[in-house]
């Protein structure tokens, strides 16, 4: 198979993609929105969407500028180039999700009235779903196409000169680069946008919902998205920019990390090959880059007929959960058969004994296959775990809902065990997937698990963005005073959205600890090449004095970043509470239902309070590697990589489980679940407390995790060129004094 064949392939794929995606946007919109009153609250939640992501990829574009500009310049300007075409991407498919997401939550509202019917409401939502679905995988492609064609193909990157894999000098610090340092450029690109979308969305939504319940559930005394509550049209916006566009962007970066990671760890593979002579083989070479892209296309194509079962099955059953499920399998199912038949037409006609002596494929051609369909197992396995201790059909959720009948305190503490203990067999299905990837195919081997593991990204997404919008439709529902009705069938949608959520979030944190892994082995071989005469590579050897050290610090550092987002949420909710409480205090008519509460200025509190506070989180999980890197060198900063993922592997498992547990034991209360407790009463507002602790946890500190340790291994995998020759530690001969 040539290589522009593969490449024609991954455009299809991403143009069938985007233009499914337009589609669904198109019929989406064409829908009813309802009466006027639901009309004019969809379109509150429109504008404080519209503007809090105008005014946040303002101050994104200015930070993205200066690091296109540095990376040019001290780096690769090929770099600068991509890391500007993976942001655009990125923002892009962010933009596009929130967009639908204020359309959609309306429209299926009004389905919701109009048909009395769940099957009905839940193609609406999904249909809006599917919009920031198919834009992550179809982006994310697009723009890796552009990139590959660009500097791989036209500049001859992915082509050998000399006996040596094609290198370009920096024209400032005469540093050489390869292919590997631009597509990391891309992917640190995808990666600030993710960032920022996460940091941002989620500190302004789990501010907004933090005082909307504080102050409204348990001092109040009203109910969820009652209209006159002045935060509930703030908790509203959140959920488009924090669950919808934070989450399409996240999950992007997560995609394009993984597909990146693996053809990266390729380049470094044949690089280092070539330096200790064992020869070339260009064509073998330039399978092993495009295998992750042509296998994602696949995952696509197939996630586009996935997607299409609810949507074109004529009745949809009562059972969202099944239905939801069923298009996922479908998509999985698909991208498993379809990247099989690809593996074995792509590497089948080369030699057996090279693809075991020199890539280390055990298995022959079908290696990468086996190691993805472990990666697509392990991420359904890790989903199903998630579930478990997340679903209120299960006993851990159930006993936080029992314990909330002695208080707030037995709730918390309930909570907190149940996501401590989550967090073992995750983290065991991650180690018998790493284990054998890794015998199977080596650190390529555990690339091809990452990218198996999100390989179907655009229906785990559909499932996922489809949440929010059936928790929006509910409040548009409460705030218009539609019937009973029609809250029971949104906040059956909402509740299995909830699930859905963790189980993304299990592949999300998944697929980074598999293609952090990956990043790490490319950053040795990286750095290696920077000093290295015959070939041997930097290792970090865990007794090694700068290494232990720099573990020790980047396992903290996962632990300081979550504790400035949780305090950023904070002081945001706690201005929040206040204007609550004001409103209130000050016009007693409010609660009364005489006048309508002041909404725009909660928006205001929830926009400023998170455009102010993401900023410094965000730059710290750039700056760390990259200040350490040019004081203490490559072995520390490949320590702190190590500290860093381990910590927050746990870490993410532990806040997402926990916070999802909580959440679905208020609703276990609030269906009726436990015996002789119901919405208002001590029961339930001990329930909205642990609630309350854990949506920051879940939906701001949890997928943020993820996004950190790519970004550090992303940004140190760029930087070392330059790092592991400039620093003051080798500068000094420091390293030898210390005995490293």
């Amino acid at each position: 198979m040539n290589t522009q064949l593969l490449i024609i392939v991954v455009m299809f794929a991403a143009v069938l993609g985007l233009s499914y995606a337009a589609l669904n946007f198109y019929l989406t919109k064409k829908l009813k929105e309802g009466n006027e009153r639901m009309q004019f609250i969809a379109s509150k939640i429109r504008e404080g969407a519209n503007a809090f992501i105008r005014y946040e990829y303002k101050i994104v574009a200015i930070i993205g500028a200066i690091v296109a500009v540095v990376l040019g310049l001290f780096i690769a300007w090929e770099a600068g180039v991509a890391f500007v075409i993976g942001a655009v991407m990125s923002a892009t498919a962010g933009f596009i999700g929130m967009k639908i997401a204020t359309y959609a939550n309306v429209r299926v509202t009004n389905a919701a009235n109009e048909t009395r019917n769940t099957g009905d409401t839940l193609k609406v939502a999904f249909r809006g779903g599917s919009v920031m679905g198919l834009c992550v995988s179809g982006c994310a492609l697009f723009g890796a196409v552009i990139v590959f064609c660009i500097f791989g193909i036209a500049m001859k990157m992915t082509s050998f000169e000399g006996g040596k894999v094609v290198e370009h000098v920096n024209f400032i610090t005469g540093q050489s680069y390869n292919l590997s340092i631009i597509l990391s450029g891309y992917a640190l690109g995808c990666s600030i946008i993710a960032l920022f979308n996460r940091v941002g969305g989620g500190i302004y939504t789990k501010a907004a919902d933090m005082g909307a319940d504080l102050v409204g559930k348990t001092e109040a005394h009203i109910p969820e998205d009652d209209p006159r509550n002045p935060a509930t049209i703030a908790d509203n916006v959140g959920d488009n920019v924090g669950d919808v566009a934070g989450l399409g962007a996240d999950l992007l970066e997560s995609y394009m990390g993984a597909i990146m990671s693996t053809a990266i760890l390729a380049i470094e593979l044949f690089a280092n090959s070539l330096a200790l002579q064992l020869g070339f083989y260009e064509q073998l070479y330039q399978k092993m880059i495009l295998f992750p892209f042509i296998f994602s296309a696949i995952g696509l194509i197939g996630c586009v007929i996935g997607i299409s079962y609810p949507l074109v099955k004529r009745k949809l059953s009562d059972n969202p959960h099944r239905e939801l499920n069923l298009a996922t399998w479908i998509s999985a199912g698909v991208t498993v058969i379809g990247g099989g038949v690809l593996t074995y037409l792509l590497f089948n006609g080369e030699d057996a004994e090279v693809l075991k002596e020199l890539v280390n494929f055990k298995l022959g051609a079908i290696t990468p296959w086996v190691a993805a369909t472990l990666g697509i197992v392990a991420g359904i396995v890790i989903g199903i775990i998630s579930e478990y201790y997340t679903s209120y059909d299960f006993k851990p959720t159930k006993n936080i809902a029992h314990a909330s009948k002695e208080g707030p305190a037995l709730t918390v503490t309930q909570g907190m065990a149940t996501g401590m203990i989550s967090t073992m067999l995750p983290v065991v299905v991650l180690g018998v997937a790493i284990f054998v990837c890794y015998a199977l195919g080596g650190m390529y081997g555990v690339g091809c698990g990452a990218m198996g593991m999100l390989s179907f990204v655009a229906a785990t997404v559909s499932v996922d963005t489809y949440g929010p919008i059936s928790d929006n439709a509910g409040g548009i529902a409460e705030m218009s005073r539609l019937d009973e009705d029609v809250r029971a069938i949104t906040d059956k949608l909402d509740s299995v959205g909830n699930t859905t959520a963790a189980i993304g979030k299990g592949f999300a944190i998944g697929s980074a600890a598999l293609a952090t892994m990956s990043m790490m082995s490319s950053y040795l071989y990286a750095a290696g090449n920077e000093f290295m005469t015959s070939g041997t590579q930097l290792l970090l050897n865990i007794i090694r004095g700068d290494v232990i050290v720099g573990a020790i610090v980047g396992a903290a550092i996962p632990y300081l970043f979550s504790g400035m987002l949780i305090n950023a949420v904070a002081k945001a909710a706690r201005h929040m509470v206040e204007e609550v409480r004001r409103q209130f205090r000050e016009n007693p008519k409010i609660l009364t239902g005489e006048e309508d509460p002041d909404s725009t200025k909660c928006v205001t509190i929830s926009s400023q309070g998170a455009l102010k506070q993401m900023v410094v989180p965000s730059i710290v999980a750039i700056a760390i590697p990259v200040v350490c890197g040019f004081i203490f060198g490559p072995g520390f900063v490949g320590g702190i990589l190590i500290g860093a993922t381990l910590s927050a592997i746990m870490l993410a498992i532990y806040t997402g489980n926990a916070g999802g547990a909580w959440d679905n034991a208020k609703k276990f209360i609030e269906s009726g679940g436990v015996e002789g407790a119901k919405k208002g009463d001590p029961t339930h507002e001990a329930a909205v407390v642990g609630d309350t602790v854990g949506d920051p946890l879940k939906d701001t500190v949890g997928p943020s995790l993820d996004i950190l340790i790519k970004i550090m291994s992303t940004i140190s995998l760029v930087c070392v060129v330059v790092f592991s020759k400039f620093n003051l530690m080798s500068a000094l001969d420091l390293g030898s004094v210390f005995g490293f």
